[in-house]
């Protein structure tokens, strides 16, 4: 796993480096010396996203930025941000964003859609855990002294919570560690997942799985033991992007692949999404490995 670290790493490097260029698959495998078909499957194992996808939603999310904190033309943003036109720009924006260029402008409220992954710091870990016992046990609340560890993974499948404020978000985790609703599993000193119930509710308010994980089967031991331990005998339920949404990674699906089944439409913060429901007698099997995963 280190030597595609590495890899990995590099070319991440590559893309920040060429952000506001035109990017695809050719060009950077060609600039980095890979195969292409080696570096896509690569890159999707590691990172949980094609690279078209992780660079249209870098270049994004840098262009939201611009569109917030600088009084740059749209035109001129599109072009930064590697389209050859305006109306392109305002295509895919709309189709992530769910609001025009102008409109998430007007708004002046900046919200990443896909931060930079950063890997140099895992680059002397281990990302197996053969002892599925001994990775249940560990599932524990998390403390204070818990928060960077996870913030960091917060940062990394920042693209499966539209509309994510960090700065709002840390003072709700600190009163969800103090209420025992803030459940995390480490390893090597990460956070490998973590978790956000709502007792009340039944509600999974929030769950994340790092993308070097994924294939662990941590997701199915995490609601394993809220189903057993934590909220017996309860409908567990969770909202994530709607069927068709072209910003969903692939979150949609692994929820379903971990028996999920589908509820209510919603509206949150302004984006639309849908309440998925998992009940005590519904089978639950392991996600599927490709792409977002575990989540």
């Amino acid at each position: 796993m280190n030597g595609n670290l590495e890899n990995i790493v590099t070319v991440i490097r590559y893309i920040e480096e060429h952000l506001t260029e035109k990017m695809n698959l050719d060009l950077i495998a060609g600039a980095v010396g890979y195969s292409k078909y080696h570096l896509h499957r690569m890159f999707l194992s590691t990172v949980g996203l094609s690279i078209h996808d992780y660079v249209k939603r870098r270049q994004l999310t840098e262009a939201a930025k611009l569109l917030v904190f600088s009084d740059k033309p749209i035109l001129e943003i599109s072009l930064l941000a590697g389209y050859e036109s305006q109306q392109a720009f305002t295509n895919i924006f709309r189709q992530m964003y769910k609001k025009s260029p102008n409109e998430y402008r007007m708004e002046e409220e900046f919200y990443p859609l896909q931060l930079r992954f950063e890997l140099e710091k895992y680059m002397e870990q281990v990302f197996s855990w053969d002892n599925r016992n001994d990775m249940k046990e560990k599932i524990c609340f998390a403390k204070e002294e818990d928060i960077p560890l996870w913030m960091d993974l917060v940062c990394l499948i920042v693209d499966g919570y539209p509309h994510l404020d960090e700065k709002e978000y840390r003072k709700v985790l600190r009163d969800c560690i103090q209420e025992k609703r803030a459940l995390i599993l480490k390893r090597d000193g990460l956070a490998a997942a973590v978790m956000i119930l709502n007792y009340d509710t039944g509600c999974i308010d929030f769950f994340g799985v790092h993308p070097l994980f994924r294939k662990n089967g941590i997701a199915k031991l995490f609601l394993d033991k809220v189903m057993n331990e934590l909220l017996p005998d309860t409908e567990i339920s969770i909202t994530t992007f709607r069927e068709g949404d072209k910003a969903d990674t692939g979150y949609r699906k692994a929820y379903q692949a971990l028996g999920f089944a589908e509820a209510e439409l919603l509206v949150e913060f302004g984006y639309p999404t849908q309440r998925m429901v998992l009940t005590p007698d519904q089978q639950m099997v392991p996600a599927p490995t490709g792409g977002q995963t575990d989540e």
